[in-house]
C-alpha cells in the first residue's frame, strides 16, 4: 500500500532534468568542429543505436566503465571523426558535466517541496556517473539533495536488483517502503517493481499505455 511509503526517489535525466541545449544539437556543434560532415538526423539515428546497443552491457559499472561507454558511443557516432575518442569524446564530456547544460523541468520544484513538506524522504535514483553531483549543485531542487544515488556510485546500473537493493541498505528501508518515479518505462517503472518498490512511471510526452502513469509530477499526491 502507498501509506506505508516513507521514500519518494527520482530518475533524474528525463524525470527531473533534461540536457538544455538538446543531445542531438550538442553532438551535430561539436562533432562540425572536429569536421564531422554528419547531419542532425544521422546523428540521432546514430546515436540512439549506439545508446541502445550498450544500455545492458553495463548493468555492472563504475566511473571508469562509465567513461568507456560513452567513449564506444561518441566513437560509433562519429565513424567519420579520426580519433573521436580524445579530443571530441573529452569535449562531449565536459559538455554534460556542466549545471549550466541542463534544466529543470517546469513541474519539479512545486512537486519535489510538497513531497518533502509530507515528511517523506525525497531523493534521486538514477543511471549516471559522477558528474551529476556537479551538475546538481546548481540546479534547485537538486542542490539541497541530501539522498544521492547513482549507477557509477553503486556499482550498478537500473533496471538491476542489486541498484534497488544498495538504496535500501543506504536509505535502512524495505522495499515497500520506496516508492520510484521515472521515465524509463524497464528501467525505472519495471526495475523498481521487480525490486519490490513501488513505481509510478512519468509519461509527459503520452507515449505509453500503463495505468501508473502520470503527465506531470503536479499529479503526485
Amino acid at each position: 500500500m502507498l501509506k506505508d511509503v516513507r521514500a519518494i526517489l527520482f530518475d533524474a535525466v528525463g524525470t527531473l532534468i533534461y540536457p538544455d541545449p538538446p543531445v542531438v544539437q550538442v553532438y551535430f556543434d561539436v562533432g562540425c568542429s572536429f569536421g564531422s560532415q554528419l547531419s542532425r538526423p544521422e546523428i540521432a539515428l546514430r546515436f540512439g543505436a549506439a545508446f541502445k546497443a550498450r544500455e545492458s552491457q553495463y548493468l555492472e559499472t563504475n566511473l571508469s566503465l562509465e567513461r568507456k561507454r560513452w567513449r564506444e558511443i561518441v566513437c560509433e557516432v562519429f565513424y567519420d571523426v579520426t580519433d573521436a575518442d580524445g579530443a571530441l569524446f573529452d569535449s562531449l564530456w565536459h559538455h554534460f558535466a556542466q549545471s549550466e547544460n541542463w534544466s529543470v523541468y517546469d513541474d519539479v520544484i512545486a512537486a519535489w517541496c510538497r513531497m518533502a513538506n509530507s515528511g517523506l524522504i525525497i531523493g534521486v535514483a538514477s543511471n549516471f556517473d559522477d558528474r551529476l553531483l556537479d551538475i546538481s549543485q546548481d540546479l534547485e531542487p537538486l542542490d539541497n539533495c541530501e539522498h544521492l544515488f547513482w549507477s557509477a556510485r553503486l556499482g550498478h546500473s537500473k533496471p538491476s536488483h542489486q541498484f534497488f537493493q544498495a538504496i535500501e541498505r543506504r536509505l535502512e528501508l524495505s522495499p515497500e517502503e520506496i516508492l520510484l518515479v521515472g521515465d524509463h518505462p524497464l528501467n525505472d517503472h519495471q526495475g523498481a517493481q521487480q525490486a519490490g518498490w513501488h513505481s509510478t512511471l512519468i509519461d509527459r510526452s503520452n507515449c505509453f499505455k500503463n495505468n501508473s502513469r502520470i503527465r506531470s509530477l503536479s499529479e503526485l499526491v
